[in-house]
């Protein structure tokens, strides 16, 4: 920038500023825009008085709809919707107070327009025309809409529920021997959090059951009744009976009397509304949540479906549904209905991170349903809930707990409960619930820890395998052993056009020493249902909940030795905030099971494939960090077996052994088998080809000269 530049940059500068100088305002001039703005705050205020010095009442349709919410004749005393309303009507004088905002005033000076305070009058006057409407909203169940809201408690060995009047419903269900990381017990279902209800429906009205005070009754020691007794001799009520014992069933029953004087006969249906903010139980809440949302099955059909765990999901489904369950990582509430739900209306909504709900809550579940119902039915439908864990023969056991309450009907006959715990594909579920599961229930029923339990059952595992995988180890020994004869046979034969030629040596080679090349896959084709079908069983086992071993406090979470609160960008979601002791260990030996794998393959292995192969455990390290340590410890202690077992099957078979097989298999006569002739064959046809293909080459070169 040279100096005329500045020079005028800096004259324009001075103008600006003496221009601003110049006209800026007097002190005398400050005081009146201060004096105006005052004027200005004061009219607004003065207006906001004026407005309401409106007077409002209230009007003769407002009175009688007052009197209308009460009994013809009757003294009744009433609180709505806990809006500060309490009206007593004596005769045909309604008499009480309102509560208009931090003021209670008396009903009669509403009524008379006696409240000097002009706001509080009005007020008073929209909350009680508040009140009047809701009351007459709620028809017959209007003087059901105040109360007091009792708790009753239903207990057994491993359930204790409390049942609230307001509502009618499960408020509380806490499971016994289970504690959560940030509570003393379980709960799967929390007041507050978890409600439902039953809506009637009739044409101008829709009645919901959460709304109204229920009457409780204490049956016996198992059974309450929840009733809401009408003034027209009509009932509505929820029978709940707690099952005996170490059991987690609880039968929900709908019993009514007289109910066709408030619902038409026409009315087909009623509807089911279900709500629940799911909570936290445990500390690492990424997994948790990947396992948390709304199961359900079809009436007539073996499948067992769910909503998407990781990302918002509206369902709406037509078919007739047997049960819906919400679910988490190792507990479950399920909904059975006796007959059948008229489809649903399934709505999951996780949290998002950095709301107050996030730390607290899984998923926002939210259900919408129906089923078949009769007013002039005494039973119209029932229901059982299972409110427990999810523990593979505890559901599967669940068909006889119905069959001694006697509700093993044809529809409930097989219930696939046990879907709930995601065990993987036809093939992996039919090994864990054929294989891995009862031997680990069976070793875990004499072994009290589940970290020697893992380790046994990985034993078994491996001898069992070991007659299958023992012949292909035993062919990699000889490939290693072979491996400078490939590469003189490599060297001899160079070029496209040995290839064929290269290709026989190789093989004469390989049927010399009886070596297989393609055996080093074996091991893993045979071995890989059974590890896919362990890593979907030990994420999803809740024996394993709470249960330590070495340094792993709890071999169904991440065994953390350092934590961070940071991100790492692009792999937090899958390695977590930590690092675990038992999958680095998993990593180190399975780097090394890579090296010793490699060891055996022909030295013409690509360079990048070598590479990849050694990049695998370091993406399983990123993978796996997050999940249970249960699963990092089975399969470290699965590859230093393997391991092992490679190092056994390679001291068996020695350079000298290969060697005396290969000049005692020369000497037999050669045997051609007719695939072998046909490969002959092949070969020679091929090498003939590509002996004509050269002479023409040759020929078409020779013609251009």
């Amino acid at each position: 920038m040279d100096k005329n530049t500045i020079t005028g940059l800096v004259l324009m500068c001075a103008v600006i500023f003496g221009f601003m100088y110049c006209n800026r305002p007097s002190q005398e001039e400050i005081e009146r825009q201060k004096e105006a703005a005052k004027q200005e705050q004061l009219a607004r205020e003065q207006q906001a008085e004026s407005n309401v010095t409106v007077l409002d009442s209230l009007t003769t349709d407002d009175v009688n709809n007052l009197m209308l919410c009460f009994k013809s004749g009757e003294e009744a005393t009433t609180t709505i919707n806990d809006e500060g309303v309490k009206l007593t009507l004596n005769g045909n004088t309604i008499e009480g107070t309102v509560k208009a905002g931090d003021t209670i005033v008396n009903y009669a000076d509403v009524v008379n327009c006696k409240i000097a305070d002009v706001a509080v009058h009005n007020k008073a006057v929209e909350t009680l025309r508040t009140a009047a409407g809701t009351m007459l909203d709620n028809g017959v169940f209007a003087s059901k809409m105040t109360g007091t809201n009792q708790i009753v408690t239903l207990e057994n060995d491993s359930l204790k529920l409390e049942i609230s009047s307001k509502g009618g419903m499960i408020s509380r269900a806490t499971l016994k021997g289970y504690t959560a990381f940030n509570a003393p017990l379980v709960e799967v279902f929390t007041p507050g959090e978890n409600e439902y209800s039953f809506i009637m429906n009739t044409d101008n009205n829709r009645y919901s059951t959460k709304d109204y005070y229920f009457t409780p009754k204490q049956v016996n020691d198992t059974t309450v009744e929840m009733s809401l007794e009408l003034s027209n001799g009509a009932v509505f009520g929820l029978r709940y009976i707690l099952a005996r014992g170490g059991n987690y069933m609880v039968r929900m029953e709908v019993f009514q009397k007289n109910m066709d004087k408030v619902i038409a006969t026409n009315i087909p249906n009623l509807d089911f509304y279900w709500h629940q903010k799911m909570m936290r139980h445990e500390a690492g809440k990424m997994f948790e949540e990947r396992n948390s949302t709304f199961y359900y099955k079809y009436l007539n059909d073996d499948d067992v479906e769910y909503l998407t765990e990781t990302s918002r999901q509206e369902e709406k489904e037509n078919n007739r549904l047997k049960w819906i369950s919400t679910k988490n990582q190792f507990f479950s509430a399920i909904l059975i209905a006796d007959k059948d739900f008229n489809g649903a209306k399934m709505t999951s909504v996780p949290f998002e991170k950095g709301t107050a709900d996030y730390e607290k809550y899984l998923k926002d579940l939210t259900l919408y349903s129906s089923f078949d119902y009769k007013s002039t039915m005494p039973n119209p439908a029932s229901f059982t809930f299972y409110l427990g864990p999810n523990r593979y023969r505890t559901l599967r056991n669940y068909e006889d707990l119905l069959a001694a309450y006697k509700l093993n009907n044809e529809a409930n006959s097989d219930l696939k409960l046990t879907k709930v715990i995601p065990l993987g594909w036809k093939l992996f579920r039919w090994i864990n619930t054929g294989v891995i599961i009862p031997l680990f229930n069976w070793l875990g029923s004499f072994i009290a820890n589940y970290g020697i339990v893992i380790l046994i059952l990985t034993l078994i595992i491996k001898l069992v395998l070991w007659p299958l995988v023992n012949k292909s180890y035993s062919s990699q020994a000889k490939m290693k052993v072979l491996a400078p004869d490939i590469k003189e046979i490599n060297e001899k034969y160079p070029g496209q056009e040995n290839a064929i030629k290269r290709q026989q040596k190789t093989m004469e080679l390989y049927k010399l020493a009886g070596a297989n090349p393609m055996g080093g896959c074996l091991p893993m084709l045979l071995q890989m249902p059974i590890l896919i079908a362990v890593f979907t069983f030990f994420p999803s086992c809740i024996e394993l909940r709470g249960q330590s071993f070495l340094w792993a406090n709890d071999l169904s979470a991440p065994d953390a030795i350092v934590s961070w609160t940071g991100q790492i960008p692009f792999i937090t979601n899958y390695f977590g905030n930590h690092i675990s002791l038992f999958c680095l260990l998993m990593t180190s030996t399975n780097l090394i099971y890579t090296y010793l794998t490699m060891q055996s393959q022909s030295s013409s292995t690509m360079p990048g494939m070598k590479w990849m192969m050694y990049l695998m455990p370091i993406f399983f390290l990123v993978f796996f960090n997050n999940y249970a340590s249960g699963l990092s410890y089975y399969y470290f202690i699965s590859l230093l077996i393997t391991i092992v077992q490679t190092y056994i099957s390679r001291a068996r078979i020695s350079e000298d052994k290969v060697r005396a097989v290969m000049a005692e298999n020369a000497k037999k006569p050669k045997k051609k088998g007719g695939w072998a002739a046909r490969l002959e064959q092949a070969q020679k046809r091929q090498q003939e080809i590509i002996r004509q293909q050269q002479a023409k080459q040759n020929r078409n070169g020779k013609g251009r000269r």
